[in-house]
This record gives structure tokens, sequence and C-alpha cells, in this order.
């Protein structure tokens, strides 16, 4: 049975008609004992996090050209307190401190720079023989416009005007490339030449990972890096890898050069940079680099001030902690010994020949942790589960705040890894067909001697601090009994505990965002970013029309059989879909014989109706589509192909 959330009036969080639960005093016991076994007062990283800071943008606020706030740190100013209150994890409270740390970064004098706080991950300039170079231009075009300006008119104020040469994209997520708009035009790039380097498999990966599951993938980001939860003390205080998404214009240029899988040295604006590739890591598609002149190493998304995700919470293709650890390795063996300093596409850099060595060594050891412990545990019987409750933290978390669970976890990350190499049945025959949720929950309940006995035990559970069986049972509860009003309270009341023991900023935004759902509370947000013509333009007509296909309704489709064929003249593709039995094949790059109906439609016309800007309906009277053949076919196959709800449910029925 599909509910709506809106079965429970939206209200704002601050509204007070729904209370969130103070920290209780299992959660105040758990931060305490965090805290006292972690040296959370050490001041090396706020003094690296702070280190070079030469200027800011006056509040943090950025705007967009319409005036709108598209990046506000002023609701943050909670953070200002050096003490976690109990209802933050303290080592996740320091995290946080640290990435709300806002500028413009020297961070090799006169040579680089970074823009940090004002996005979740980081822009880095580089100046080169003639120019700069820019790697990484956030997500957003105004987030990256406004970091700019803030070079421009604080550095080359001083030094200079100089012309951008290059632009560096460190891999393919958005993060990293979307507010290159920002930065440099694409009249600008023709114009003036200007270099955008990629790694091999970049255009693809880049405009293709969240387009077949992206509206799935959307919705569970927002729980993720929750965007549905204000900020404060009870609510959002930071993702672990940043403070937050930016909210803009995400944007896209094509490569004009890549680097191939054996890695290459390349001269750019007369400035050495020694590439080693890291496909496979963080990224499908991702590179590092080293900067001799400057004993200056740029560790991407590899090696940061966290662990990362093999498998992050809003979905992805599952990532080889093993390779991760080896590419670390080669870059410890091959730069560890000569690299001054050591910077990310995320959080603040590390300088020291020494202290970069064994950041690199730490996290090179972190992931080798991660996938080895894995299969030792898995070898011997222990299931996606048993193995990582099985597990301590591993012991460089202990000594190295970098290699802390504020994004990915150790947990889930072994589960990640089981996942790999075992799939997620964990062979027990029992689990491999259970009934779904919305089936068995009833079931559990009857068992329980019914709701009010279940209720009653999983408060007794809250009550105890036994806050993940308390979440287990309520949610049989909630899904059986989804508008129990007594029964979504007490499901959240052990998901607010949870979500304030939490170090990672991913798991506690879920966790609190699912509470707020339960509530009612969930802020009235779908996203507050827009895909701007050059992203969409540049995402393959193959994957469109893959992305198309999932969305072909088989069950009322069943019956339907024909081939129509579509041509783009303004592209010059050609694309067949095969229709039968349930099925939609699209064809890239065939001409069908003997069609049931041939579709005329420019390319640019398929990015209007993907933007939102045009409708089949309109465009088939304006003419801008031309139909041959069997067009009440046609129309009768377009029809089964609805859109998918992004508010769908996560965490009711």
């Amino acid at each position: 049975m599909k509910r709506a959330i809106g079965l429970i009036p939206m209200l704002l969080w601050a509204s007070g008609a729904v209370a969130q639960d103070a920290a209780s005093e299992a959660t105040r016991a758990a931060q305490a004992e965090l805290a006292a076994r972690l040296p959370l007062d050490d001041p090396a990283d706020m003094a690296n996090a702070t280190r070079g800071k030469i200027a800011e943008i006056a509040d943090g606020v950025i705007l967009g050209k319409d005036g709108r706030i598209v990046w506000d740190r002023r609701p943050y100013a909670f953070l200002a307190a050096d003490q976690a209150p109990d209802t933050v994890n303290p080592s996740l409270w320091r995290q946080a401190r640290l990435n709300a740390v806002h500028g413009l970064f020297e961070v090799v004098p006169g040579k680089i720079w970074q823009v940090r706080g004002y996005d979740i991950s980081v822009m880095t300039i580089i100046r080169g023989e003639s120019g700069w170079i820019v790697v990484d231009p956030l997500l957003t075009e105004e987030a990256a416009a406004a970091g700019w300006k803030l070079f421009a008119d604080t550095v080359e104020a001083k030094a200079g005007k100089r012309p951008i040469r290059a632009v560096i994209f460190t891999h393919s997520h958005s993060d990293h490339f979307g507010g290159v708009g920002g930065v440099v035009t694409p009249e600008q790039v023709r114009r003036e030449k200007i270099r955008i380097i990629a790694p091999h498999g970049f255009s693809e990966e880049a405009t293709a990972e969240n387009v077949l599951a992206g509206n799935a993938m959307g919705r569970r980001a927002l729980y993720m890096f929750g965007a549905i939860l204000p900020p404060g003390p009870t609510g959002q205080v930071d993702t672990g890898l940043g403070p937050k998404l930016s909210s803009g214009t995400i944007g896209y240029m094509e490569p004009t050069e890549t680097v191939p899988a054996a890695g290459a040295t390349l001269t750019i604006d007369g400035l050495v940079f020694d590439f080693l590739d890291a496909a496979g890591t963080e990224a499908p598609a991702e590179f590092v680099f080293y900067i001799p002149a400057y004993k200056a190493l740029h560790t991407t998304e590899v090696v940061t001030h966290n662990l990362h995700n093999i498998l992050t919470l809003r979905g992805a293709q599952v990532r080889d902690a093993l390779h991760w650890s080896k590419v670390i390795d080669a870059m410890l063996l091959k730069w560890g010994g000569t690299a001054e300093v050591a910077l990310a596409s995320h959080h603040w850099p590390t300088w020291g020949q020494g202290a970069v060595a064994k950041w690199l060594a730490d996290q090179r050891d972190a992931y080798r942790y991660v996938h080895d412990r894995t299969l030792f545990l898995a070898n011997r019987g222990a299931t996606l589960h048993e193995l990582a409750d099985q597990t301590a933290e591993a012991p460089v978390q202990g000594r190295d705040f970098s290699t802390r669970d504020y994004y990915g976890t150790l947990n889930h990350n072994m589960k990640a890894t089981y996942q790999r190499y075992f799939g997620w049945w964990d062979g027990n025959p029992a689990h491999f067909n259970p009934l779904p949720p919305e089936q068995s929950a009833p079931k559990y309940v009857a068992l329980a001697g019914g709701p009010d006995k279940l209720l009653a035990a999983g408060k007794a559970a809250i009550a105890a601090g036994d806050y993940r069986w308390a979440a287990e049972l309520l949610d049989k509860l909630v899904f059986a009994q989804p508008d129990s009003q007594d029964a979504r309270a007490a499901l959240a009341s052990a998901y607010d505990q949870l979500g304030y023991q939490a170090e990672s900023g991913a798991w506690r935004n879920y966790y609190l965002a699912a509470a707020a759902t339960l509530r009612g509370t969930e802020l009235d947000t779908l996203t507050g970013n827009g895909q701007s013509r050059s992203f969409v333009s540049a995402i393959p007509t193959a994957v469109f029309f893959d992305a198309l296909a999932t969305r072909f309704d088989a069950a009322k489709g069943a019956a339907l059989a024909g081939t129509f064929q579509f041509v783009l003249p303004d592209s010059r593709e050609a694309v067949a879909v095969v229709v039968g039995g349930g099925v939609e094949f699209p064809r890239h790059g065939v001409t069908d014989p003997a069609p049931t109906a041939t579709i005329t439609i420019d390319r640019k016309t398929l990015d209007d109706v993907m933007l939102g800007q045009a409708q089949f309906p309109a465009l088939l009277q304006s003419g801008a589509i031309r139909i041959d053949g069997d067009r009440a076919a046609f129309l009768s196959w377009f029809a089964l192909h609805p859109p998918a709800d992004p508010r769908f449910n996560v965490v009711v029925p």
C-alpha cells in the first residue's frame, strides 16, 4: 500500500508543533565515552584548516543572479561553540567546525590557493607560467563564480590580472565540475584555447551516473545530505565530507583532452604535472597528480580527511577497497618522500613531508583494513550484518582523525565489501526470498500480541537505551500501521538518539531526516539544484533512451509490440526502439527498415523536454516533431512512460 507523505501536514521545524527529543542519558553517556578516549582538543587540524587564510565572503552568503540565496553560513553560527552539545557526536562536532572554516587560503605562497567552505567540495587555483589553472570548480556555477570573484578581488588585485589557461576536472562527480560555467564560458574556452583536462572515461561517467537511477538516488540524497533538515544542534550540522551541497545551476563542459589509464606527464602553462590514474577508487574516472616544481600532491578524493564510502547511502556502484588502498600506496611510493604539501578535493591541506607520508600511509591502512577484515571474517562464515558488528574500529582510526567515520563508516564499508564479493544475500535460504516489509510487518505485530504490546516493547527498548533494537521493532509497527501517530513518534525518538550519537554526518542526517518524515516536519524540499542545458546536452543519446526504457510500464504494455524509429537530424543520430513482451530495447545507431512509426525530432528538442521546457503534445501541435507511420501506436507507446515520483516514501510504506 502506497501512502503519500502529505498525509501528515508539513510543518516548519521551528514551529514547535512536533518537538524532537532531547539527548537521552544513554546518548549523553555514549558521547562522553567517545570524548574521553579521543584527543578532541588536538589543535593540529584547526591550525591546518585556518592556515594561510587571506580573505572570505562576508557572512558566507552567496547570491545567484536573481538575488536568491544559494549559500548561507549564517544559520550555522551555532558551530562557533567549542563544546559539542549533547545532541551531536563530539567527534563529528569537531569535524563540522573544521569544515565550517571558509574563505580563500594560500597553500603554497604565491603559487597555489584554495577556495574552501562554499560548497561540499574545494576549488584550487594554481599559478602557471602565464596564467591560472583551475582545479575542480565546485558543484554549481553560482558558488564557483563567487569563489572565483573572491580570488580575483584578493589575489589578482595585487598580483595583476592573468588569463585562465586550463581547467582540471579530477574526477567524474558533479561537485567537482558542475560549477565550471561560473569560471569560464564555452565561448571563452574556444576563443582563448583553454585546456579542459580530465581522466579517461570522464565524459561518459560524468553525465551518465545519475541518469538511469537518478530519481531514487536524488530522493535518498535528500536524507543523506540532510537537505530536508534545518541546520542546528538537533538538525543538520555537516556531511563529514564538507558542510553541505551548494544550491544553484549544475553545468558541464566537454574536456578538450583526457589523461590515459597509464597516466601521463603533461606541461600545463609551463608547469609540469605528473598524473597517476585512480579510476575505480572513489569514482569510475579519477586521477591524482603531483607538481614537482611546487612539491605539491593533489590527492583528489582518493585521500581526504575522513574515511570515505565504499557504497554511499544515496546509492552507487560498489567501490573496490583493495584497489583503493593500492592506489594510495602507489602515491606513497612515488611521492611520499618528496611532497611537502598534500591537498585534496575536500577538506584542508597537510603540510610537511613526514606528515604527508604518514597521512597517506594511515589512509592506505584504513581501506586495507576494511577489505581484509571483511574477507577474514566472511571466509570464516560471518555474514553481511555479523561481520561489521564483530569488528572494532581499525587501530589507525584511534590515532588519526583523518581516517574516522565522518562520511563513510567502517560498518557500512565492510558490508559494501561483502556485497562486492558475495552480493546482498548472506547464504541463508530463509533470507533469499523474504516477505516484503508491508506483508511481513502485520505478522510480526500479531506475533508480538498486537500493536499495543509491540509499541510497549519498543518504548521499553528506548528507555533502556537499546535504540537499534527499538528501531527494528517500531519499524515493523509503522509498516503495519503507518497512520499510528504513537508508532511514528516512538520510532522517531529512536532515530533521534541514533542520529545524535552518529559520528558520520551522513548517518546523522539520514536518521534525523527519517525522524522528521515520521513527525511531518520534513522540509518541503525536492532539490536546490537544477541541471543546466550544458549538462543535459552532454548526456549521450544512448543513455537518454536507456533511461527512457526504465520508465516503460511493462505491466500495462505487455501486449504492445512494434519498432519506433527515432531520427535526430541535428545530431545525426538514429535510435530504433524495439518493443515487445513487456521489454523496451533501444538500439542506438540502428535504422530499422520497416518501423511501426518514424519520429523525427532534434536532439535539442529532446533536451528541452528533459529540462521541462517543452511537452510532447505541444511539440506535436507546433510541428517540432514529425511522425510518419502509425501515429496512434506511437502515442499509445509513449503514454506508457509515466514519470517517477520524486517524493516516494522512504521510511514509511
